[in-house]
């Protein structure tokens, strides 16, 4: 017996019939033909499947799409135009960021998602600087946030990407590519 969602994917909307088990990543793939988010461990260990959900970063494998009922979705080919390459895509190719290209789409939702929470002053389990005495963020689960951005260093962007895999092993540009977008140097 199927149940309606409403989903909000990279800007159009869709209302779909889906199975309750079903998956965010499996609704993308199989039943909108958005091949953006691959699949490949599909345990939330390898981040191949990552999207941003209302602006968060998630791994779209470990959630289930009725719980999203009326959740923006954005994948990687969300953050690009139509015609061109967004300023994180230009990136990941100035620095050679990928090789196979396979857990690409899910570094640079990832990416984008480090970007905005460094912006916003969310720290990291290896932020150095204590967080503001002003208690948890929005919501109950949120950590602490910085009163400033928190600056990307190398380490910094190694722990927060941490949780997405590249087999090829271009963990350097990646880095790098980071780097560039936030605007420092190496560190």
């Amino acid at each position: 017996m199927g149940h309606p969602v409403h989903l909000v994917i990279d800007g159009q909307e869709h209302a779909l019939t889906l199975d309750p088990r079903t998956t965010l990543l499996d609704a993308l793939r199989d039943h909108l033909g958005n091949t953006s988010p691959k699949k490949g461990c599909d345990h939330g260990q390898c981040g191949a499947c990552t999207v941003l959900v209302d602006g968060r970063r998630m791994n779209s494998c470990l959630l289930l799409a009725v719980t999203l009922d009326g959740a923006e979705v954005t994948t990687s080919d969300g953050l690009a135009g139509a015609d061109e390459l967004s300023e994180l895509h230009q990136a990941f190719l100035d620095n050679d960021a990928f090789q196979c290209g396979y857990c690409t789409p899910g570094q640079i939702c990832s990416a984008a998602g480090v970007l905005q929470e460094a912006a916003d002053g969310r720290p990291s389990v290896i932020t150095d600087d204590p967080p503001r005495a002003d208690g948890p963020g929005p919501e109950q689960h949120d950590p602490p946030e910085f009163d400033r951005p928190v600056e990307l260093t190398d380490e910094e962007i190694r722990e927060r990407m941490s949780g997405n895999l590249c087999r090829c092993g271009a963990y350097v540009g990646i880095v790098d590519a980071l780097r560039q977008l936030a605007g420092q140097e190496q560190r």
